[in-house]
């Protein structure tokens, strides 16, 4: 596949593996399955090439996974940077690093790569804990690469985003969707026929920005609620569905209890939508959806959010707040219009009043920045984007 230059090196990313190798022997950097972590690995390696010896383990060779079935033989009298990509594969071999961190602590570092978050990689925290620091690599986000309507509508797939033409991008995200069903879940050891966990994501595709109702997604794929639950878990766990929690507030209100779903790459979104370019997308129906859940994880993204400061909020038949973002002592309230006109609503003004919000920010695709009220301001994404909020 042709693509165009990748000159993006995210050092800021180098930069927080250096701080967390500060606090623990081990680091490990969790995202989806080519989201750039090898490479992010390869470009920290050679920072430090010149003061320690590089090992790597790449366990998709299946001469490095057969070298690795005596762990303890393999690595332990290995000094410097050690880096094991696809852990996934191995999950037992956390057993193995706890000993050796503990045995030849200062003399070795692990950094160590997995395509899925460390609930669906089992025994990682509960075997290293104390010892060990997360990391999440995403997709490219807008600040790396400087073209906000490329990104949305390619996603942020090194791949997709980088390919010469928007067919070529095509190609790639249906390739990725299919290996991902096909060899990454298994891989994983969750056994889930391919066609069953498509036709859920697909599924998926519309209630982007929506609550997640397990019981009616059950029935139409004819499986119980408690199946469909576990099917979101298994897209969540791999970084391809963010489930945004929601927050409850101390009052007198009927609250929206359940969870919001959003595709976090919008390509992949774009695929499953059978929306191939800007054309299509500005003439299909989930046009504001796609829109909104891609500002939403910009702005997430923004502020480094993480699961205890991202929510949603909600009163039945009320109104509701899309984003609440609780970080550094303040509540930041956000709303996604698709539209050229912000205004406020009597949702925002419920927001402000029952969750005390700091301000409300109303997320618009225009280039304005401009105040409604003293607590409620509109600003184009780019504009946000390109600005310290």
């Amino acid at each position: 596949m042709v693509k165009l230059k990748h000159p993006i090196q995210r050092s800021h990313y180098i930069e927080k593996i250096e701080f967390l190798f500060q606090i623990n022997p081990v680091v490990a950097i969790l995202g989806p399955r080519q989201c750039g972590k090898t490479t992010l690995a390869r470009l920290y390696a050679d920072r430090q090439k010149e003061n320690n010896a590089i090992h790597w383990f790449d366990l998709e060779n299946p001469d490095n996974l057969a070298g690795l079935e005596a762990p303890m033989l393999a690595l332990q009298e290995l000094r410097g940077l050690i880096v094991i990509d696809e852990i996934q594969k191995r999950p037992d071999l956390f057993k193995a690093l706890r000993v050796l961190v503990d045995q030849q602590r200062g003399h070795q570092h692990y950094l160590i790569l997995g395509s899925a978050s460390r609930d669906l990689i089992q025994q990682s925290s509960e075997t290293l804990a104390g010892r060990i620091s997360y990391m999440e690599l995403n997709p490219f986000s807008y600040p790396e690469v400087d073209n906000l309507n490329r990104l949305w509508i390619r996603g942020g797939f090194p791949e997709s985003y980088l390919s010469l033409t928007n067919e070529n991008s095509w190609e790639w995200r249906k390739s990725y969707i299919s290996t991902f069903l096909e060899r990454d879940i298994p891989n994983l050891g969750i056994q889930v026929p391919p066609q069953t966990l498509r036709r859920f994501w697909m599924m998926l595709a519309h209630y982007h920005g929506h609550i997640f109702n397990s019981s009616d997604i059950g029935k139409s794929l004819g499986v119980a609620h408690t199946t469909a639950r576990h099917y979101l878990d298994i897209l969540t766990g791999t970084f391809m569905i963010r489930e945004l929690p929601p927050w409850l507030e101390n009052i007198d209100k009927r609250q929206i209890k359940s969870p919001k779903i959003y595709f976090r790459d919008s390509g992949i979104y774009h695929y499953l939508l059978n929306v191939m370019n800007v054309d299509a997308l500005y003439n299909n129906p989930k046009l504001g959806a796609s829109w909104e859940g891609f500002a939403i994880e910009e702005i997430i993204r923004h502020y480094n959010g993480e699961m205890g400061e991202i929510y949603f909020w909600g009163i039945h038949n009320q109104g509701e707040l899309d984003l609440l973002i609780i970080k550094d002592g303040k509540r930041l309230g956000f709303e996604f219009k698709y539209t050229d006109r912000p205004a406020m609503t009597k949702s925002m003004n419920m927001a402000i009043d029952y969750l005390q919000l700091d301000t409300v920010i109303i997320i618009y695709p225009g280039k304005g920045n401009f105040p409604l009220t003293e607590k409620i301001r509109a600003v184009g994404l780019k504009n946000f984007l390109d600005q310290a909020y």
